[in-house]
């Protein structure tokens, strides 16, 4: 258990799960937070972020940070869905190699599991099939995360768990059309839907000069806001979504995820996790200075390599339940009142057929969800009529 005290970096401390994060360490009386904008710090800039844990010293860290996207973004800009994720990894899980920080909670993706895995997909799918072309990229970043993680605490002893969400949704999501996650896209397509059938123009100006869609905002000519919106399939009362709608997917409530990363930083540890009580936490040295003497490795190849191979040591967190994109969208519109049309795309693609995760290592960690996904979209949609404000 880290003591109230702890100095704890969360990189990403204002996004989805990031900002949740912090705000469950507030609550339970977790002050010395620190956090830093894109703007104050470059995660990809390795020269700023050896700068930032000179500076801050920080005893723990959680990596929420990361370039992400939706199935359009994804298929748009894969190089930058690799580079820019494997650089903000490398940067961080590094500088706190080299800075003794004593705990790591590195935050991935259930995209990693192959995209014909055997549902529902546990830990030891890893690496066993190919992956879902689409979002390959990122996948392939997130399972270079998870694996320095193990690899550092098998060679050096090192206390970083990496735990693999299933799809998020909640408080300060991205709605931006471009490049946002199919449960936000698909909520504010219905709602400016709804309001341009509602003829609220008013309203629509402000989605969109909180939300500019390319290079159209709320001060833009009517016909060019409708052009636009046309674009991102927002039609009078219609809604064009990409795919079939057949898929299947597992949403959890991102206040449920921060509270499960929460009790994983504070409760678990690597050993628990490898299930061997007299795993020892110290395998490398450190000098006079307080920098890592990379040579002193006591178990390069594994930290005890008597226990064979040690592989899959990430945690899914999820809710272990799933239901189709077009039944989700559905919810959304029962939840925004929205009696207009809903049509799929289905020359558009649809990504991973099913995606769902096994949470058996999660619960016999100690943690099980609370929000359904009928409360969670009310809440959400609350969320985000209010901050239009």
């Amino acid at each position: 258990m880290l003591e109230k005290n702890t100095k704890i970096y969360i990189a990403g401390h204002r996004g989805l799960v990031g900002s949740a994060i912090w705000n469950n360490l507030k609550e339970r009386g977790y002050d010395n937070l620190v956090g830093r904008t894109h703007k104050e710090l470059d995660l990809t800039d390795q020269i700023a972020v050896r700068q930032f844990f000179d500076k801050e010293k920080p005893d723990a860290v959680v990596l929420a940070a990361a370039f992400v996207g939706g199935i359009m973004a994804n298929s748009l800009y894969r190089a930058d869905f690799i580079m820019q994720n494997m650089m903000i990894q490398c940067n961080i899980i590094d500088n706190a190699f080299s800075h003794g920080v004593k705990k790591l909670l590195f935050l991935g993706s259930t995209c990693i599991y192959p995209k014909n895995a055997p549902q529902p997909m546990t830990e030891d799918v890893l690496l066993t099939s190919p992956l879902e072309y689409s979002n390959e990229e990122y996948a392939i970043a997130k399972i270079a995360g998870l694996k320095m993680c193990e690899s550092y605490n098998l060679q050096y002893g090192t206390n970083y768990i990496a735990v693999m969400p299933t799809n998020l949704y909640g408080p300060n999501d991205n709605f931006h059309l471009e490049n946002s996650h199919v449960m936000p896209a698909m909520m504010r397509k219905i709602y400016l839907a709804k309001l341009i059938h509602e003829e609220h123009w008013n309203t629509i100006r402000k989605d969109l000069d909180k939300r500019p869609v390319e290079d159209i905002n709320g001060s833009s000519s009517k016909e060019d806001i409708l052009h636009i919106l046309t674009k991102y399939g927002i039609y009078d009362n219609k809604v064009l979504l990409w795919g079939s709608g057949t898929p299947l997917r597992e949403f959890l409530w991102s206040e449920d995820m921060a509270d499960a990363s929460v009790h994983i930083l504070l409760n678990v540890d690597f050993k628990d996790i490898i299930g061997i009580d007299k795993y020892s936490s110290v395998f490398y040295g450190t000098s006079t200075n307080g920098v890592v003497d990379r040579n002193n490795s006591v178990g390069r190849g594994g930290a005890i390599p008597s226990l064979g191979e040690i592989r899959n040591c990430h945690i899914n967190i999820g809710t272990g339940k799933e239901l189709s994109i077009k039944s989700l969208s559905h919810l959304v519109a029962k939840a925004l009142d929205f009696k207009g049309n809903i049509v799929f795309d289905s020359s558009k693609p649809d990504g991973t057929p099913r995606k769902l995760v096994n949470v058996d290592k999660l619960h016999s960690l100690g943690w099980k969800h609370k929000v359904e996904i009928e409360d969670g979209i009310t809440r959400l949609y609350q969320w985000y009529r209010e901050n239009l404000k």
